[in-house]
């Protein structure tokens, strides 16, 4: 059976990934992204839930039980 030459592995593994790192700084620059952006203020509104006005039961842990 043949040995299997991987002399030649490295040099295109680090190829291989200078490639796909500038590919992708390639297509990053196609994006344009804005300037300077401002953040947009939202009104908050408050939501009425049917809990925040009964009153509900804590329940303790089992391992801490009451005599």
């Amino acid at each position: 059976m043949p040995q299997l030459d991987t002399s030649t592995w490295f040099i295109v593994i680090i190829s291989m990934f200078l490639t796909l790192f500038i590919i992708f700084q390639l297509k990053t620059l196609a994006h344009q992204f804005p300037i300077n952006p401002q953040p947009s203020h939202f009104k908050q509104t408050k939501q009425n839930t049917p809990w925040e006005k009964k009153w509900t039961k804590i329940y303790l842990p089992l391992s801490q039980r009451l005599a």
